[in-house]
């Protein structure tokens, strides 16, 4: 799918490919072409052929995964972005590509899937106009929208992680921990995407020149700062959670140790004690001790004795 939509005197026309002649024709207008899952050929003979833009950039755009990154070229700039889909809200998330194209008098937004923050801008526009409006405050827009979306899945996460922490150490649930796990695997990917995109955003702001873009540079230099912010951010939680993690196992491993104490201390305690009724349940018919009148209560004591003996090494050695 296509959407043609041309600026002039902050209105705005939408339209087909009839819009490329009045563009040509009125050097006052910009143009916005959105292209939504198009066949590459006819992709490519729009956007290079009677566009010129760059050709390897726009196959580059096309690949179905490439990591973000930036590109200048004399008349434009090429952004490719990896903003979440429509429907990502949380660490379950999914991407998609887009890439932008953005000169002085054209804009052009290329995405496989539905992009409703695209289509609220298109709606804006039809309804309320251009004005003031250009094709780099568009890609601003969109480049702020890619950093917010992200920023505010790990704002919400903060105060998941708060839960969890208090949960984690009163219940020690094993679906907590799978929940934590969970969160650092989709973290680790985030981070990833936020890297390139901090490189591909620095790169933009670099593009243009403080002294003689100092709008533009100064708007991108902010996004760029957001950018790097949140990926500070993700890297924070995912130590976090390592920590809690840790924790955890570390508490575990406590429990299980002190388990394994209490087990050990009986197991020293009753291995004589059985060792002597299994010298005295032989029934072998030579054995002197069994005729005495008192040699049950004896060994009763013997047996007394050595379990409240090793009982007071135990608690000597501070083990009880």
């Amino acid at each position: 799918m296509i959407r043609f939509m041309l600026c002039q005197d902050g209105k705005t026309e939408s339209g087909g490919t009839e819009l490329l002649a009045t563009w040509r024709e009125k050097p006052a207008s910009w143009l916005w072409i959105d292209l939504q899952d198009e066949p590459v050929a006819s992709e490519t003979e729009l956007l290079v052929g009677q566009l010129g833009l760059d050709e390897h950039a726009v196959t580059e755009a096309q690949r179905p995964r490439h990591p973000p990154g930036f590109h200048a070229f004399p008349d434009h700039i090429y952004l490719l972005s990896k903003p979440l889909t429509s429907d990502s809200e949380d660490l379950d998330f999914s991407t998609q590509q887009m890439a932008l194209f953005a000169g002085q008098r054209l804009l052009v937004t290329r995405h496989n899937q539905y992009s409703r923050f695209i289509v609220t801008l298109q709606q804006r526009f039809t309804e309320q106009g251009c004005a003031g409006e250009s094709p780099l405050s568009v890609t601003a827009a969109i480049a702020r929208r890619v950093a917010d979306r992200y920023g505010k899945i790990l704002l919400d996460l903060e105060h998941r992680l708060d839960e969890v922490e208090d949960l984690l150490f009163e219940s020690r649930s094993d679906r907590l921990m799978q929940e934590l796990v969970s969160y650092n695997t989709a973290l680790h990917k985030m981070r990833r995407i936020l890297a390139y995109h901090t490189n591909a955003y620095r790169r933009l702001r670099d593009h243009f020149a403080a002294s003689t873009t100092p709008h533009w540079h100064d708007e991108f230099d902010d996004i760029h700062a957001l950018m790097e912010r949140f990926h500070s951010l993700a890297e924070l939680y995912q130590n976090v959670i390592s920590d809690l993690v840790e924790g955890y196992i570390s508490l575990n491993a406590h429990n299980l140790n002190q388990i394994m104490k209490v087990l050990t201390i009986v197991t020293v305690i009753f291995v004589p004690l059985s060792l002597l009724v299994g010298i005295y349940g032989m029934n072998f018919e030579n054995i002197p001790e069994l005729r005495s009148p008192n040699g049950y209560y004896v060994l009763l004591g013997v047996m007394l004795s050595i379990a409240a003996g090793l009982l007071y090494i135990f608690r000597r050695v501070r083990w009880l």
